[in-house]
């Protein structure tokens, strides 16, 4: 498990960024496959894939944000948070990434209309950044 100084010290770090609205987004891999969440087409950004994520409440720490968010979207509970991208999204948004091992293979969605387990070369329609995170640990695992 990663320690909590880390998730402490990323939200410190966006706060002394002025950063309003921290975001946690979780890649959920299982045998060389990264599950992707498709928004419903009436939603904000409707057909596009995502990884599950959402945002950080008020007093809650990033980790325990990402178990949260993992549950509520997909029903999986998160064993163990193994790599972290950052990036910044907008002004006032931050949006932390984190490689997770999850419990369970059985999906339950709740926000989204369809669930995919993809190759991470991101050959479903993503945003160009999810294709960055799934970049990103691409190259992490194969360093």
């Amino acid at each position: 498990m990663t320690d909590p100084a880390l998730f402490a010290g990323l939200a410190t770090e966006a706060q002394d960024d002025r950063v309003h609205q921290l975001v946690v987004g979780a890649l959920i891999a299982n045998d060389g496959r990264i599950l992707l969440l498709r928004r419903p087409e009436d939603d904000f950004m409707g057909g596009i894939y995502e990884l599950p994520s959402g945002k950080v409440e008020p007093g809650e720490t990033l980790d325990t944000a990402l178990h949260r968010e993992v549950e509520e979207e997909t029903g999986l509970h998160v064993r163990a948070i193994s790599f972290d991208y950052t990036s910044a999204s907008g002004k006032k948004s931050r949006q932390f990434n984190f490689s997770v091992t999850a419990t369970s293979e059985s999906i339950r969605l709740q926000e989204h209309d369809a669930y995919l387990w993809t190759a991470p070369t991101g050959e479903a329609s993503v945003s160009d950044f999810v294709k960055t995170v799934l970049a990103s640990y691409t190259n992490s695992i194969s360093a």
